[in-house]
């Protein structure tokens, strides 16, 4: 049977808005505490046990997804894929940060990229996904659009700054633990407008002809919650 709006947007009994926030901001700093520590000639096996050490000293044990840190050509893969073993990062290069954190009873989820050196088309391509994102969050705003027109949008955006958007990484709820039990589909699917705070919005782009991507995620949320 298919959901209706108010199920596609319900949430648990322990929901909480101002949790909510706080594990945000806790998962958006973890995000940062790790790229910190990433650095060339690291594996990329060292940098996800790494990030999971980091997420343990933050006191966020279990995580709702895996946690993924993605080097060079295992940027271009998609969520829940495999990296490519023994991936070390060069000294100009691309990574990207991707965890789901669970504080208390309370989801987060965030994502964003990173470049070692002084490559441009690279520090241009993370660059460009926090950009795409800004953009089509900002459609949202004005013109609260649906979760399926955000993301033809999103398509367009890309289009138009050189990039393919991989449209497997395409939004999801977000709520107190676990979200899925109360829905499960893609952003891109919703056919309403997404309510604030309830909806990761998620922008992966891939060069057209070069093996790398990059990778931003956050919330849905009015300007005020972001410093750009």
């Amino acid at each position: 049977m298919e959901q209706t709006c108010l199920q596609q947007e319900a949430v648990g009994a322990t929901f909480d808005r101002d949790a909510m926030l706080d594990v945000r901001r806790r998962t958006l700093k973890a995000v940062r505490d790790i790229a910190a520590n990433v650095s060339p000639g690291m594996l990329e096996e060292d940098a996800v046990e790494m990030a999971r050490d980091v997420l343990a000293e933050a006191g966020m044990l279990r995580g709702w997804h895996d946690v993924y840190v993605r080097f060079g050509r295992n940027t271009l893969k998609t969520f829940g894929a495999a990296s490519e073993p023994d991936t070390r990062l060069g000294d100009d290069d691309i990574f990207f940060v991707d965890i789901g954190p669970v504080w208390k009873q309370w989801e987060g989820d965030g994502g964003d990229t990173f470049v070692t050196g002084a490559d441009p088309e690279r520090a241009r391509c993370a660059a460009d996904a926090r950009a795409i994102f800004h953009e089509v969050r900002a459609k949202w705003l004005e013109e609260r659009s649906s979760g399926r027109e955000l993301y033809h949008y999103a398509e367009d955006c890309a289009r138009r700054r050189g990039w393919e958007l991989n449209l497997d990484l395409s939004g999801h709820r977000l709520a107190d633990f676990p979200h899925a039990a109360i829905h499960k589909g893609a952003l891109a699917d919703f056919d309403h407008a997404p309510s604030e705070l309830l909806w990761v919005l998620e922008i992966h782009i891939r060069h057209p002809s070069e093996p790398y991507g990059a990778f931003f995620e956050d919330l849905l949320l009015e300007d005020g919650h972001f410093t750009r």
